[in-house]
C-alpha cells in the first residue's frame, strides 16, 4: 500500500473516531488534517515524510524540540522506577524535587506547589483557593474576580468566568459565573505621544477605580503577565504588573499570574513577573514546564495563603484533587526541562535567539503595506494584518503548511512562538516562508 493511500485511510479513521479540540469539524472537509508520524527537533514529519517547521511549539508547549533525548532518557529511567502513585496520603521524589526547585526559582517567595494536569485546571485551582482563603479569613463575601479585557484563562466552566473571548463563552453563558473585565494595558492602544508605560498607567487607573468600589467583594485579579496570548498576542509594559501588585496589596485582593503560556522563558526571563520586579499571590504554570512532553500544571502560592488552610478542621483544608495529581512521569519531564535550563544557560541563549528572530521577521514582513504592530516579547513575535480578507486565518494556515511551516493565526494576528532550539537557517526559513504564505493568502 502506498504511503499516500495509507495516509488517506488514516485521515478517514481519525475523522470518524476523534473529535478534535477547538475545531469546527466540518471545516476539515476543505482543510485536511495533517497526520504526524514523528518529531525531529523543531520539525514535525507526516506519514508521507513531508516536514513542517513547528513555528508555534505545538500549541506553545514544546521548548527544546521534539524527541529531545535528554528529556526522553529521563522519562525512560522513571518508567523503570515509578509510573504513578496517588498524591493523597503519599509522596515521591520527583514531585518533592520539582516543588523545591520551582520555589527556589522564585527566591522562595512562592512555593507550596499544588498539581493538576492542564492550564484550565490550574486556573480553577487558583480561583477556588483564593475564594476559600477569604472564606477561611471570615470574609465569604470576597468571591468575585477581575480580569483584563480580551483575557483567556481556559475553557472549563470556572475558567470561563475570567475569559473574555465571546467565541468560547457565549454557548455556555448559562453555566458561567459573572466576572468583571477592566481595560487591557495593550500597548497598541497608545495615543499620539503616549508610550506603552503610559497605556499601562491608564489601565491601572481603571483597575483602581474598580477596586475602590468593589474591593469588599473581590477575591482576585487574574492576568497573563506581559502577553495576553489567545486574544492576539497582546503585549504590554511591565509597569502594569508593578502597579497592579501595589493596588492588590492596598485593597486586599489576590493577584493571580497566569504564566501557563508566558512562563518558562518565553518572554525573556524564566517567569514573566520577574521583569516587573514583583511576585503574585498565585503563579500558574503548565504547557512548557514539562518541555511539551506530558500534561502537567502547577499552582505556586505564598506562605500566608497556605497558612490560612492549615487547621485541624478538614473543611478548612483545600479539598480539590485529580487522580493523576503530581504524576511522577510528568514531574520527571519537568525536572529534565529545568536541568536543560540550568545546564545550557537557556535564558541568555534565548535573548540572542530572540534578536535574530526579530531581525529576520523585520526583513521578511516588516515593510509589507498591510502589516501593523510588528511586536516582540522574548521568543514571542506577532503582527496584525490590516484589511485581511474573510477567512484569512484558515487560508494562511493552509498556505503555510504548503510551504512546510506550522503557523496558526489568531484571527488577523499572525504569530510565532517557536521552540528555543532554532538555528539561524531555521529562523530564516520560518520568516521567509511566513512571508510567502502571507502573499499567497492575500492574493
Amino acid at each position: 500500500m502506498s504511503s499516500a493511500t495509507h495516509n488517506a485511510r488514516f485521515l478517514s479513521r481519525s475523522l470518524a473516531a476523534v473529535w478534535h479540540p477547538c475545531t469546527q469539524m466540518k471545516h476539515h472537509e476543505q482543510l485536511p488534517l495533517i497526520p504526524i508520524a514523528r518529531g525531529e527537533g523543531a520539525w514535525l514529519v507526516d506519514m508521507d515524510g513531508r516536514r513542517y517547521l513547528d513555528g508555534i511549539s505545538s500549541w506553545w508547549v514544546n521548548l527544546f524540540g521534539h524527541a529531545n533525548p535528554r528529556i526522553g532518557d529521563a522519562l525512560k529511567a522513571q518508567l523503570d522506577t515509578l509510573e504513578h502513585v496517588m498524591l493523597a496520603g503519599f509522596t515521591h521524589a520527583p514531585v518533592v524535587e520539582l516543588s523545591e526547585r520551582l520555589a527556589a526559582l522564585t527566591g522562595h517567595q512562592l512555593g507550596h506547589a499544588f498539581y493538576a494536569s492542564d492550564g484550565a485546571s490550574a486556573t480553577e485551582i487558583a480561583l477556588k483557593m483564593s475564594v476559600h482563603f477569604w472564606r477561611n479569613q471570615g470574609k465569604p463575601g470576597k468571591n468575585s474576580f477581575v480580569s483584563l479585557a480580551g483575557s483567556y484563562h481556559g475553557e472549563t466552566v470556572g475558567a470561563l468566568a475570567v475569559t473574555d473571548v465571546a467565541l468560547f463563552r457565549d454557548a455556555y453563558a448559562d453555566l458561567i459565573r459573572g466576572g468583571t473585565c477592566v481595560p487591557s494595558p495593550d500597548a497598541r492602544l497608545a495615543a499620539a505621544g503616549e508610550s506603552a508605560a503610559d497605556v499601562a498607567r491608564r489601565a491601572a487607573a481603571a483597575l483602581e477605580a474598580h477596586l475602590l468600589a468593589h474591593a469588599d467583594d473581590t477575591a482576585a485579579l487574574i492576568v497573563e503577565p506581559l502577553v495576553q496570548g489567545a486574544s492576539g498576542m497582546v503585549m504590554f509594559d511591565p509597569e502594569y504588573l508593578r502597579l497592579a501588585r501595589q493596588l492588590c496589596d492596598r485593597y486586599q485582593v489576590h493577584l493571580i499570574a497566569d504564566e501557563i503560556a508566558v512562563g518558562c522563558g518565553r518572554t525573556g526571563s524564566f517567569f514573566a513577573c520577574e521583569q516587573a520586579g514583583m511576585w503574585p499571590d498565585f503563579l500558574l504554570l503548565s504547557k512548557g514546564i514539562s518541555g511539551g512532553y506530558l500534561p502537567l500544571s502547577i499552582v505556586l502560592t505564598t506562605d500566608s495563603v497556605f497558612a490560612a488552610f492549615y487547621d485541624d478542621d478538614t473543611a478548612r483544608g483545600f479539598l480539590h484533587s485529580h487522580s493523576y495529581t503530581g504524576n511522577p512521569l510528568a514531574c520527571r519531564a519537568a525536572l529534565a526541562t529545568l536541568d536543560i535550563f540550568a545546564q545550557d544557560d537557556v535564558i541568555a541563549t534565548n535573548r540572542r535567539t530572540a534578536v535574530r528572530l526579530g531581525d529576520a521577521f523585520q526583513a521578511a514582513v516588516g515593510k509589507h503595506p498591510q502589516v501593523r504592530h510588528l511586536r516582540q516579547q522574548g521568543m514571542i513575535l506577532a503582527f496584525d494584518m490590516a484589511d485581511a480578507p474573510t477567512g484569512f486565518s484558515r487560508r494562511f494556515f493552509a498556505e503555510a503548511l504548503n510551504r512546510e511551516v506550522l503557523l496558526r493565526p489568531i484571527g488577523n494576528t499572525v504569530y510565532t512562538m517557536p521552540p528555543y532550539i532554532l538555528s539561524d537557517d531555521e529562523i530564516d526559513f520560518l520568516a521567509s516562508r511566513c512571508a510567502a504564505a502571507l502573499e499567497a493568502s492575500l492574493g
